[in-house]
């Protein structure tokens, strides 16, 4: 228990309920491919992992810091053009990954840096003004430089030979699965994952954490007790960066693809926001279950609603209510009514819940 403790940073789930559903989302997202056969549930338990560290990433700018930003996309973007550009470079390997990511990360670091330092002292407003209009050059400018980004079509490339779906390390399959380089990326994902989660868990219950959460909460008492404000928030912005650049080389990893549609696309910051929203701010384990249940939703939702058409084919407003197109309304729909309920999060009212009882 108290090693369970220590790589918790003492920050326990303290609900019982929110402690089984983490549990649950873990051993579902190790197990996938042995108890979710097929391709499908891999890419969404891949997904699931990249979206925790992104939004895990965001939480600490947005719920521990107060930093309201839209260019958190711009450094995941970062990291995966990164590594396919790297590795369309360089000679597939693994020297090639590790110069994609260290790259990516020094350029990530260094823009992160001129944001802090010359947008955290304007009013939260223009800042965030500031960093949309900065992630939107940043698109464009990926879309443009085709010669170096592939544009519009981005860039496919080839992984390190173990990794490679290709690489057969079994002949015959284990309990059904094909041990091949597909299934050593997916357990990579998961074992870098679980890492970046225990750091940040490690930074947020730190005493930098913990001043962090102190400017969010009163920045004017914060700065009047000593800290440095503008520093705090730039070594914030820079953290955030950093693990925002790796969530994107773990997708580019996973899809051996990346253009301006997968990793920069606005779309992928609004999903960032809600499920922040969803899952709590200012809570990790808030990212861990926002991602997994958005992302579930995002990919099963019409799959479900195509069952239940059929199930009530014939009926004249029903059957078109719950017609498969409509997914993205109820979609919709759902998301209102999880932040009507939950204005805390689901993180925030499982713990509010705990305590009253």
């Amino acid at each position: 228990m108290s090693l369970i403790r220590s790589l918790l940073s003492h920050d326990l789930p303290r609900s019982r309920v929110l402690a089984a559903l983490l549990l649950l989302t873990v051993l579902a997202l190790a197990l996938t491919p042995f108890v979710f056969p097929g391709t499908k549930a891999l890419n969404v338990a891949a997904k699931i992992l990249v979206f925790i560290v992104l939004v895990g990433s965001y939480d600490l700018l947005l719920g521990y810091t107060g930093i309201v930003s839209f260019a958190h996309t711009m450094f995941f973007g970062i990291g995966a053009y990164g590594v396919a550009i790297a590795s369309t470079r360089l000679e597939p390997g693994f020297t090639a990954l590790a110069i994609g990511i260290g790259g990516a990360l020094g350029l990530s670091l260094l823009l992160a840096l001129v944001i802090g330092l010359f947008s955290l002292r304007v009013k939260a407003i223009f800042f965030a003004m500031i960093t949309l209009a900065v992630a939107a050059a940043f698109q464009g400018l990926a879309s443009q430089l085709s010669d170096f980004t592939g544009g519009e079509d981005g860039l496919n490339f080839r992984l390190p030979a173990l990794l490679s779906p290709s690489t057969e390390f079994l002949e015959e399959p284990f309990l059904g699965v094909s041990v091949d380089g597909r299934l050593l990326s997916y357990y990579l994902l998961f074992v870098v994952t679980l890492v970046l989660v225990l750091a940040l868990l490690r930074i947020v219950n730190s005493p930098f954490g913990r001043v962090l959460q102190a400017i969010r909460d009163n920045d004017f008492r914060a700065e009047a007790i000593g800290y440095r404000l503008v520093t705090y928030r730039t070594l914030s912005t820079l953290l955030a960066a950093m693990f925002a650049t790796l969530a994107g080389a773990l997708l580019a990893i996973w899809l051996r693809y990346n253009g301006p549609d997968t990793s920069l696309s606005f779309e992928i910051m609004l999903d960032i926001l809600l499920i922040v929203v969803i899952g709590g701010m200012g809570t990790i384990y808030g990212a861990v279950i926002g991602s997994a249940l958005f992302v579930l939703a995002q990919s099963y939702l019409q799959d479900l609603m195509r069952v239940g058409a059929s199930a009530v084919e014939g009926v004249p407003v029903l059957s078109q209510l719950v017609a498969p197109e409509r997914w993205l309304l109820w979609l919709g729909v759902l998301f209102v009514l999880a932040v009507y309920h939950f204005p805390n999060g689901l993180v925030g009212r499982l713990r509010q819940a705990r305590r009253s009882t």
